[in-house]
């Protein structure tokens, strides 16, 4: 037998590559993961109203999903949330029950590991509506078994989200408002903790933990007038802070919601941002021996 076909037939076959489907991927903790996820020899299988790949799935939080759309999955990353609702029925409807429905979907197709993507902002007591609708999609996940991952405030080289938009207020004005003296205390995360930690629980690595809420976060607190602080130091300025009083302001955003006037910053990441938990619980990240670098910016 030539000695070229001898050596195919006794290497074992190659392993398929594991696939795993997140939710919001046009966002951008979910853009993150999907370069993660890639980087580690994985495909990804886009869950959004506008996959950007060819094998993507047309999706949108709240629908139904038939099951064998995720038949054959080695996980499923939830990390979507429709913050086009405002009131809290329509919030439940898309984000709460919504959630239930995608877990509940994948566990009945099979899918290996379940991860949803909840926040530091929910906990017991929590004001805000988005604090309190991830903690009611935290049950949802928990009765699938899936793992409950809190993530603080997420930072990184390519800032988005809530970090990004600060960044950019920074960037752009010497002065800006500050609400409550800015003594609200932050946990930040960098990005390449958080989405490492969630492809380690898709690849199984984690096993004990599902169901469990796990914050994850650098343990060193700051306060939010530390932070904008330091993303000036970055830009070698100095600001100067007008002091507000944070009911009205939010009482100014609400009244734009309610005119359907689009803004950049809600009036519930205000309510979010007066009324953080004063005690997150790191006790599953400690057992984990999970280690989160602090915030330090170059």
């Amino acid at each position: 037998m030539h000695i070229a076909l001898l050596a195919r037939l006794q290497t074992p076959a190659r392993k398929l590559m594991s696939t795993c489907a997140i939710t919001g991927t046009n966002g951008y903790l979910g853009g993150r993961l999907k370069d993660a996820f890639i980087q580690r020899q994985w495909r990804v299988l886009e869950l959004s109203r506008q996959p950007r790949s060819s094998d993507g799935i047309k999706f949108q939080l709240g629908d139904e999903l038939p099951p064998d759309k995720l038949r054959g999955l080695d996980a499923l990353v939830h990390c979507a949330y429709d913050f086009n609702a405002v009131n809290w029925e329509n919030i439940r409807e898309r984000n709460v029950v919504g959630t239930g429905k995608l877990l509940h979907t994948a566990r009945s197709a099979g899918v290996k590991q379940l991860i949803y993507i909840s926040s530091i902002s929910s906990f017991e007591g929590a004001q805000s509506l988005y604090g309190r609708a991830k903690l009611a999609a935290e049950q949802l996940a928990r009765e699938c078994n899936a793992f409950i991952i809190r993530p603080g405030l997420i930072h990184g080289e390519i800032a988005g989200a809530m970090f990004g938009k600060l960044r950019q207020q920074v960037a752009s004005a010497s002065l800006l408002p500050l609400f409550g003296g800015g003594e609200q205390v932050q946990y930040l995360v960098h990005e390449a903790d958080l989405c490492g930690f969630i492809c380690e629980c898709a690849e199984g690595k984690h096993t004990g933990f599902e169901g469990r809420p796990i914050t994850l976060a650098s343990e060193e607190p700051w306060t939010f007038r530390q932070i904008l602080e330091q993303l000036a130091r970055e830009k070698g300025k100095r600001l100067r802070f007008v002091p507000l009083p944070w009911r009205l302001v939010w009482a100014g955003l609400k009244t734009a919601e309610l005119c359907q006037i689009r803004l950049s910053f809600r009036s519930d990441s205000l309510i979010s941002l007066m009324n953080q938990n004063p005690s997150p619980d790191f006790a599953a990240k400690r057992e984990l021996g999970v280690q989160c670098r602090p915030f330090v910016l170059r």
